[in-house]
């Protein structure tokens, strides 16, 4: 660290103070977070440490380690969780789920998990696409969106966004799903009630050893996740979510995530995609 970024910043941060905090978040959440994010990591906890009232960053640490169950640990969480989301980001995923809809039987009731809702657009993003694949609104789908960051997931359940959020989405699919506010919510649209009625949002770590869930799910988007785990930790998640799927059901990853060596539970089925292997199919 800098003599310079030193002397400029509020809060004494030194390299055994953030090599502390790559040992905790790994800890806490499977966060492997690179070398070089000092500055970044300064510019999050400090906003924590002025919340807390704290002085110091070594006793803002000495508190957490102190108790496993102290609430700051959501704050310093949320803090280090990045979230960069879109509507119909990765679009193809969105194409290939409408298609694997399609083909269930009619009277089949489809449950699918977003296991990182963020802000809400992905699991939006999933519920448009299963209505445009029924063909009705609300859509056959349960929905069950999470997120470790408890911060998010209030945007997300509101499901109301700012115009340029929704800008870039097919004018036929703003019509049908969004409601353009009006008065006080001039420059705001806000998702039908009926698409956000078929998704429940509650916080999840990916790391906890029992996930407060119900499976098997048709289909599971867990994208740009992997990324911030380690190997290990990859390969260990990867295999607790085919276990959630239905025999030939869909997992979707994110566009930089790729994964081998399962084999024996998932096999690839597009671009980032991934089905679940079927009960008596040979591997590959």
């Amino acid at each position: 660290m800098s003599d310079h970024n030193e002397a400029s910043r509020e809060f004494h941060f030194t390299a055994r103070d953030f090599e502390r905090v790559r040992r905790m978040i790994y800890a806490r959440a499977g966060i492997a977070l690179a070398g070089g994010k000092e500055d970044l990591v300064y510019s999050r906890l400090a906003r924590r440490l002025r919340a807390c009232g704290e002085q110091r960053f070594d006793r803002y640490l000495d508190a957490l380690e102190a108790s496993a169950t102290s609430p700051e640990w959501e704050g310093f969480t949320n803090a280090l969780t990045t979230n960069l989301t879109s509507f119909f980001r990765e679009a193809h995923h969105f194409d290939q789920l409408q298609q694997f809809l399609r083909c269930l039987p009619r009277d089949h009731h489809a449950r699918i998990w977003c296991a990182a809702a963020s802000t809400g657009e992905e699991p939006y993003s999933i519920a448009i696409s299963a209505a445009e694949a029924g063909g009705r609104v609300p859509p056959p789908v349960e929905i069950v969106a999470t997120d470790i960051d408890t911060q998010v997931l209030v945007t997300a359940a509101r499901g109301v966004y700012p115009l340029e959020r929704v800008a870039q989405l097919d004018k036929a699919l703003l019509r049908r799903y969004f409601r353009r506010g009006t008065g006080p919510n001039e420059g705001y649209a806000r998702i039908l009630p009926e698409l956000s009625g078929v998704i429940d949002f509650h916080a999840l770590n990916l790391l906890e050893a029992r996930w407060d869930l119900r499976g098997p799910f048709d289909a599971i988007f867990c994208r740009n996740v992997m990324i911030y785990f380690d190997k290990p930790t990859q390969i260990k998640l990867m295999r607790r979510l085919a276990d959630l799927l239905v025999p030939n059901g869909l997992l979707f990853t994110g566009h930089s995530e790729s994964f081998f060596n399962l084999g024996d539970m998932l096999k690839p089925c597009g671009r980032t995609a991934y089905r679940r292997v079927a009960l008596g199919e040979v591997a590959a």
